[in-house]
């Protein structure tokens, strides 16, 4: 049985606000792969490919270029709608690249219940004259994508990126792309107008432009921006068509930025964090030392006991970014600089619960002493010696 969705993938925490990210046409959902490590932190994204792009098939669009039988752009947000539809997404943000954005357009102008929010890069309301991509389709149907990857450095990015391993990565994906569904989209392009349609959007927009795009100019982004009511307008400086990709940090925070003051307030259950926070206190601190804090929480602390076990022990020593003995390590060296003894006290226990060895927590107080200064170094090794020596002491009374 033929699919009839575009292949796509979906990344994120299930129960998170839903995120539908288009691609460009001659590019695969690999695209959106600088932004979505930071977008899915926050949201259950789903990125799709374009028909015959990546692992879509072409048979999703018509593809012979027939005047009464060219795709539209309606068609390809029926596949994105179907794609939502599956995920029960009653209403989505949404954010697009070229092509992508404008399905963006057209599903927040003609659906607009279905749109919460919308971002649109590097796209335009008209692609230019409708003859030129209908040539362009005619010359990819007769000589695959490759006619045109000599073309795309210099529009997609500069001539140097193109030679990095993302932007020749990008470059195989068009070498990749069906010749069918790539000159599909080119009809799509040929056809689709949504000049008219603009001031119908009533999700919050944000439009970017690559400042160096010579593909959809800056201008493109201002006639989007200035016609759909509340839009906000980003250039992003020394970036051409796929802004993105080239420049991704500048629109990540914009993309961030603007799904997070667009998104209604969502209610916030930090149970599981407090949960692995706790766990992780008992872990390094032991349970005695915690047992004890508890003990001593008072109405007027239990906020702050509270927030450092979400805060400290739930979201950064949870990490996996770092080991805990490398933690414990970095802890050492800010209490130390700060001259916080009786938390040092504490800390040097913890490392030695964290494995490391005396003589490694003596280590790091000598590199102390280099760049926190001699002083606040002493003071620590007369804690840590005190702290060994009741390490020392309680042994013994076990024995």
């Amino acid at each position: 049985m033929t699919d009839t969705r575009p292949h796509h993938d979906l990344t994120g925490p299930a129960p998170a606000p839903p995120l539908i990210l288009g691609p460009s046409i001659g590019t695969s959902l690999a695209v959106w792969e600088p932004q979505l490590p930071a977008l899915a932190r926050e949201h259950r994204v789903l990125r799709w490919d374009l028909p015959g792009h990546g692992r879509s098939p072409a048979a999703l669009l018509p593809s012979d270029g027939s005047a009464d039988g060219s795709a539209t752009i309606d068609q390809l947000a029926d596949l994105v709608l179907r794609l939502a539809d599956d995920q029960g997404w009653e209403r989505f943000a949404y954010a697009g690249i070229s092509i992508g954005g404008a399905v963006g357009l057209y599903l927040a102008a003609h659906h607009p219940d279905r749109v919460g929010c919308l971002a649109v890069v590097c796209s335009s309301a008209r692609f230019g004259d409708p003859a030129v991509w209908r040539e362009r389709a005619a010359l990819v149907r007769a000589e695959g994508t490759e006619a045109m990857v000599a073309s795309r450095p210099g529009t997609w990015f500069s001539h140097r990126f193109a030679q990095s391993p993302v932007g020749s990565a990008l470059i195989e994906d068009l070498r990749a792309t069906d010749r069918a569904g790539y000159a599909a989209c080119c009809d799509v392009l040929a056809a689709y107008d949504m000049t008219a349609d603009l001031e119908r959007i009533t999700a919050p927009t944000l439009v970017v432009a690559g400042r160096d795009d010579p593909a959809t100019p800056p201008a493109h982004a201002r006639r989007i921006a200035d016609a759909v009511p509340g839009a906000s307008l980003l250039e992003i400086a020394g970036a051409a068509h796929l802004a993105g990709v080239e420049r991704p940090e500048a629109v990540t925070a914009a993309l961030l930025a603007h799904l997070s003051s667009a998104a209604p307030p969502q209610p916030v259950d930090d149970t599981p964090r407090h949960a692995a926070g706790m766990a992780v206190r008992r872990a390094v601190l032991g349970d005695a030392h915690v047992d004890r804090a508890v003990a001593r929480t008072t109405p007027f602390t239990a906020r702050f006991q509270d927030f450092i076990t979400r805060y400290a022990w739930g979201e950064i020593w949870t990490g996996d970014g770092l080991d805990r003995r490398t933690r414990s390590c970095i802890t050492l060296t800010a209490l130390i600089a700060h001259g916080h003894d009786a938390e040092l006290a504490m800390h040097i226990r913890a490392a030695l619960t964290n494995g490391l060895t005396r003589e490694e927590i003596g280590e790091v107080l000598l590199q102390s002493a280099i760049y926190c200064g001699v002083p606040a170094a002493n003071s620590a090794f007369a804690t840590a010696q005190r702290v060994f020596d009741e390490i020392d002491a309680d042994s013994d009374s076990d024995d």
